[in-house]
């Protein structure tokens, strides 16, 4: 029999299933040949570039240019860019996790990745060439964003573009390979996506913000554990080291849970040394998700599909359960920095 936390998880899953266009941005389907030529090139792009996870980073860049727009600095055109590059590499990079991964034999006959959604190299939809087109098409529009911004913020913002074409290109590998993916992830999503958005419309960053940065990162660090978490024998055959294979699968969820309580004591910090941030407080909404979540990480995933689990996205558990927390957390801080940046606005730089 379900718990309570696995029910509402269920319930949540399920009530995201819709149709039309919308489906792929907040679902990645799993399809066949014939279903996969009757979509339009659109649809199938949105498919290949796994489009509902993208949400992480548009809240993680949006919360770092309402930082700036909290401290009286916008910029219409900067902020486009970031928000096209950030986005645009995010895509690319998960199109070349699905390159790599086939390169390599990863996954080959892998039941768990078919479960992310059609890895359509493998499954035949679409060739190698035409695949590798589609990659530098997509990588193009981040690579232009990426200059614009370094022409206009100068050489610190350089050495950010070269920081996120690193992880770009080597996240799969070697660095998920060498139990570097985390990580690298929580890199990212953190410090380099919301401090670098900031520093771009800027020009500085403050304490306030590497705090915010580091809370913002860790439900996208939690959503890659719990997607290696489910993956772990998976990766112990093909001889992915991922932090769960490095760690063992006990440890590795003692380190989500650790992450998931180091997240809020960083909130509790932020608030008391930055009683400006107060909106923040609203993320305390999310609280009951994350207690569902740990007590979702506290137990092994089950052998089985739980009954009234969706057969749709099983075997996936806890990236399922890490994926909607984040999802829930990022738009619940996008809410409270639209609120700071209302209260705050004309705040110089240094006193934000």
């Amino acid at each position: 029999m379900l718990s309570k936390a696995q029910s509402l998880l269920t319930r949540e899953i399920t009530d995201q299933r819709t149709s039309g266009w919308r489906t792929f941005l907040v679902a990645i389907p799993t399809l066949d040949d014939q279903q996969w030529r009757q979509l339009s090139w659109g649809a199938r792009w949105l498919i290949m570039i796994r489009a509902p996870v993208l949400v992480m980073t548009v809240c993680a860049t949006v919360v770092g240019i309402l930082l700036a727009t909290g401290v009286g600095v916008f910029h219409l055109d900067r902020a486009l860019a970031l928000l096209t590059g950030l986005i645009m590499a995010h895509a690319t990079n998960n199109l070349l996790n699905d390159w790599i991964d086939s390169r390599r034999g990863v996954d080959r006959d892998n039941y768990f990745r078919t479960r992310y959604g059609v890895q359509v190299i493998e499954s035949g939809l679409v060739q190698p060439v035409p695949f590798m087109i589609i990659v530098v098409l997509t990588a193009l529009p981040a690579l232009l964003a990426g200059a614009y911004l370094v022409a206009l913020s100068g050489v610190i913002a350089f050495y950010l573009m070269l920081a996120g074409a690193f992880f770009v290109v080597f996240y799969t590998w070697p660095l998920k390979y060498l139990a570097l993916g985390e990580v690298a992830v929580l890199l990212v999503w953190g410090p380099l996506m919301i401090a670098g958005s900031y520093y771009v419309m800027v020009g500085d960053v403050s304490g306030a913000v590497w705090l915010i940065s580091l809370v913002m990162g860790i439900p996208p660090t939690l959503v890659i554990l719990g997607k290696h978490l489910d993956k772990y024998a998976e990766d112990q055959k093909k001889g992915v080291l991922t932090l769960p294979v490095a760690t063992g699968e006990q440890p590795a969820r003692q380190i989500s849970i650790a992450l998931i309580i180091v997240q809020w004591i960083l909130i509790g910090v932020l608030l008391w040394f930055f009683p400006e941030f107060l909106p923040v407080g609203l993320c305390l909404i999310a609280t009951p998700a994350a207690i569902r979540l740990v007590g979702q990480l506290s137990r092994p995933r089950p052998g089985e599909k739980p009954a009234a689990f969706p057969a749709n996205i099983w075997p996936l558990w806890f990236s399922a359960g890490t994926f909607l927390y984040a999802r829930n957390f990022g738009i619940w801080m996008v809410i409270a920095m639209i609120l700071v940046t209302v209260i705050h606005s004309g705040t110089t730089p240094h006193e934000l």
